[in-house]
């Protein structure tokens, strides 16, 4: 899900930026070190170290707190900065929306936001598949349903783990094989 979360964190202002304006050297510097980085909760707000994660999709509003701190030998500025960001933070069970990114031999890659997620072959649905990997698509072989790249679909997060260093390497896993879920078109169509 996403939130507005206000936060806190320390800057390192370089040695060779102490002379421009301070306030857009921190908002760069704060935009830099933190957008698309994965953050943590504290232990007292969510028990499971996993489940604390967070990923920071925007800074906000930075503001300056304080004066800055040298460190001997160092050369550098430390600046404690209060941020707003809006930030996603995946939860096991949740349902959300997405689009179809890529079709694979092994399913299908689903975009939801500033992540990508599996959707493994046998939880697409409740039939065997032909898979079309030039035309990107999954062929259901009783049903003749369909799934391309680009498709909308809705999806529920069954396996979360969020990579600190590297997002890239995050693995989330995803069913469409519950009621309710599924490609979009299809769940309007079983609604009429």
């Amino acid at each position: 899900m996403y939130m507005l979360l206000d936060y806190e964190d320390v800057i390192r202002i370089p040695p060779s930026m102490l002379g421009e304006d301070p306030d857009k050297i921190i908002n760069e510097l704060t935009y830099q070190k933190l957008e698309g980085r994965v953050k943590s909760f504290e232990k007292t707000e969510v028990q499971d170290p996993q489940e604390r994660k967070f990923i920071i999709v925007a800074v906000l509003e930075v503001k300056r707190v304080g004066d800055g701190r040298i460190i001997p030998g160092d050369g550098g500025v430390y600046q404690k900065v209060e941020y707003k960001a809006i930030v996603f933070h995946p939860e096991m069970q949740e349902v959300v929306e997405g689009t179809v990114s890529d079709i694979t031999n092994f399913g299908a890659f689903i975009n939801f936001g500033v992540l990508d997620g599996l959707l493994h072959i046998s939880q697409v649905m409740d039939d065997r598949f032909d898979i079309d990997l030039e035309g990107k698509r999954l062929i259901g072989k009783d049903t003749k349903k369909e799934l391309r790249v680009k498709d909308k679909v809705r999806v529920r997060i069954v396996s979360l783990s969020l990579n600190d260093e590297n997002l890239a390497a995050s693995k989330i896993g995803l069913t469409m094989r519950q009621p309710g879920l599924g490609k979009l078109e299809d769940i309007k169509n079983e609604g009429t």
